[in-house]
């Protein structure tokens, strides 16, 4: 991309947001003050994908700022005005307005001394990478790149407008962002960048996790996330973020012994992408999946065991997996549902190799389908992806078994509503039976007529009355007649 090639771009995505970004431009000009597209924005336009969320800088005060939008704005809020940002929306577009910073930080926590700047330079001076240090004069569209971004751009490089270790060093979070960039938009850091990485490393200590794990998020769902992961790992970063990743570096796959567990993770992770674009080729990336393709093998390091005759086994991997998996999604402030999930899939990720070449009951299978209850289709995806053997000949003789299963689910389904699984007699009719009032035991009764279910399909009203007056006598129940 040659520079006027790159100006021409951005100067055509802007006309297409023109009408407001022009209002907006005239109106700050009207009251005497200058407005600029700014950072993320300005990369994505000379990119030709920008995005209906605009950020802007200018040299008035935030008082004046929403001065400026009162009367033209759709809707104006300062949840970030102390930070010098103002909020607004207009014809279905979100803005953010932010005066020209001039922060300093007090290199402890991440907290800046907010103070603003008066010159556009010294704006672009304090952004954490020379590619989202670009701005667009509005009124004269006049390029404003005092760091070289463009070039960068161009190269798809990410450098520092300051020197690294003082950009790192007032937010450390950059440096995840920085992984983050490489996942999202396929740059490399330039060696100065990672080898700031590496030293600064244990920085990250001082962001929440709620801020680590919304880089966490956009890194993973990224179009290239290994990238991203490999430059956390490499640099030391992941260590301090998420260890059980570099932890599984030590780990040989016993099934896989041309590369670690570590490898392994990140080919399931690529290979799981593969199946959740072709498989729903309009739907976004899939956090829950890609989560449990990168963890899935989590528990190896801790379940090693070195076997008589050289072998290596990981017995339970799943399982300490699975409680690992909780543990540092809930560090991280996962919500308990995208953790709940990622777990799941952790833990039942190794069942299907039970299944060997279809010697499952349909009892087996019924239990699959319901102990992954609405994660059966991630489930089907992970366990395709986790199948990484060079044997060629071995790989199609998995995928074929698990078409079987597939196969043998949706006849079972069809038969007998798997989504549905329910015991022959509900609540009401258990109470009847057996002339129980409300309480613990009516659930029992539920449960134990769930797993016979499971275990041989539908039963008629006569056989399953019969089959729970049997369990009651066990129980020491006298069921009334």
């Amino acid at each position: 991309m040659n520079e006027l090639t790159a100006k021409r771009n951005a100067v055509a995505e802007l006309l297409r947001v023109s009408p407001v970004a022009d209002e907006l431009a005239t109106r700050f000009q009207s009251a005497g003050h200058r407005l600029y597209l700014v950072g993320g924005s300005v990369r994505d336009a000379l990119l030709g994908r920008l995005s209906p969320d605009l950020d802007f800088t200018t040299d008035a005060r935030p008082d004046r700022v929403q001065l400026i939008l009162a009367g033209w704005a759709e809707a104006v809020w300062d949840t970030g005005i102390a930070f010098g940002t103002v909020g607004a929306a207009k014809n279905g577009m979100t803005l953010e307005i932010t005066t020209f910073r001039a922060d300093s930080y007090d290199r402890v926590t991440r907290n800046p001394d907010v103070s603003f700047g008066d010159s556009i330079e010294a704006d672009l001076l304090r952004r954490d990478f020379t590619v989202n240090a670009m701005a667009i004069e509005l009124s004269t569209k006049r390029f404003v790149d005092p760091h070289g971004g463009l070039e960068a751009l161009a190269r798809r490089e990410l450098d520092t407008p300051a020197t690294p270790q003082e950009s790192f060093a007032d937010d450390p979070l950059r440096m995840l962002r920085a992984a983050r960039f490489v996942a999202q938009l396929g740059f490399t850091p330039a060696p100065r960048v990672v080898s700031a990485m590496t030293d600064m490393a244990g920085e990250i200590a001082r962001i929440t996790a709620e801020r680590v794990q919304a880089e966490l998020t956009k890194l993973i769902t990224g179009p290239e996330p290994r990238r991203g992961i490999e430059l956390m790992v490499d640099s030391g970063i992941a260590e301090h973020v998420l260890p059980e990743v570099p932890g599984m570096r030590l780990a040989i796959d016993e099934h896989h012994q041309h590369k670690d567990v570590y490898q392994h993770s990140l080919t399931v992770l690529e290979q799981a992408i593969d199946l959740e674009s072709r498989h729903e080729p309009t739907s976004g990336p899939d956090l829950v999946l890609r989560l449990a393709a990168l963890l899935h093998d989590i528990g190896k390091p801790a379940t090693r065991k070195f076997e008589p005759g050289g072998g290596v086994s990981f017995h339970h991997h799943e399982v300490v997996g699975a409680k690992m998996t909780r543990k540092r999604l809930r560090a991280l402030r996962f919500s308990k549902e995208i953790t709940e999930d990622v777990a799941q899939l952790v833990y039942l990720h190794l069942r299907f190799h039970g299944y060997g070449k279809g010697e499952w009951t349909d009892s087996a299978v019924r239990r699959y389908v319901t102990d992954a209850g609405h994660l059966l289709p991630r489930l089907h995806k992970l366990v395709r992806a986790d199948c990484t053997t060079r044997n060629r000949r071995k790989a199609a003789a998995l995928q074929r078994t698990y078409d079987d299963l597939e196969q043998r689910i949706a006849r079972i389904a069809e038969e007998e509503d798997l989504a549905r699984v329910r015991p022959d007699l509900d609540g009401n009719e258990i109470m009847r039976v057996l002339g129980l009032p409300p309480g613990p035991m009516v659930g029992r009764a539920w449960k134990y007529l769930k797993e016979l279910r499971l275990d041989r399909g539908p039963l008629d009203y006569d056989e399953a009355v019969a089959e729970l007056r049997k369990w009651a006598a066990e129980q020491g129940i006298e069921p009334s007649e």
